[in-house]
């Protein structure tokens, strides 16, 4: 069976195009996701995974609807192949169920690798760059320690929910687990 998958960000874009294109290309069914592609749980991608069997075909209008990146795609192609599905992206023009489409797709795989790989390179060159003229890498914290101890504390007497000490210290929740966890490595080693 040809099954398609259709996302747009936001509730105001349209799905007509992409249907339109996935009905014309032979689905007998089409997926649909209204919501932004950085968000790796879509109820329409787990919906697909129920229903995708061997021998079935997976088909986007582009890529760039099913992966957010190079990697999210990568984990899709290899979950299909795994199942025995195929991939279709029509804008792209690649066919996974032909030798050479696998070949394109692996190919633009091992160029992300690539570019990843020399992305890391030159951050790690530059780090050890500024390491060697006394700077150190990361992001500067956003509280003064005596602020991170007092958010400890909050967190620690459990008389606030997490978020009104994120609203009152003006952080989010992941820096606030952040500073939990750190002070709790501190704790354990000194």
């Amino acid at each position: 069976m040809n099954i398609g998958y259709a996302r747009v960000s936001t509730l105001d874009q349209n799905l007509d195009l992409q249907q339109d294109a996935l009905k014309q290309a032979g689905c007998q069914k089409v997926v649909v996701d209204q919501v932004s592609g950085t968000v790796t749980e879509r109820p329409g991608l787990v919906k697909l995974k129920d229903m995708l069997r061997a021998g079935d075909t997976l088909t986007v209008w582009r890529l760039d609807r099913l992966g957010r990146s190079i990697k999210d795609l990568i984990e899709w192609m290899n979950w299909l192949d795994k199942e025995g599905v195929g991939l279709k992206s029509l804008h792209e023009s690649i066919d996974t169920s032909t030798s050479t489409g696998k070949l394109i797709f692996h190919i633009f795989g091992a160029l992300a690798e690539f570019e990843r790989d020399l992305i890391r390179e030159r951050t790690q060159a530059g780090l050890a760059a500024a390491r060697v003229r006394g700077r150190l890498g990361g992001r500067p914290k956003s509280l003064k320690p005596d602020k991170r101890q007092r958010a400890v504390e909050l967190y620690q007497e459990k008389q606030l929910t997490v978020m009104e000490i994120c609203e009152m210290m003006g952080i989010s929740k992941p820096t606030l687990y952040a500073y939990v966890n750190e002070a709790q490595v501190s704790t354990q080693t000194g």
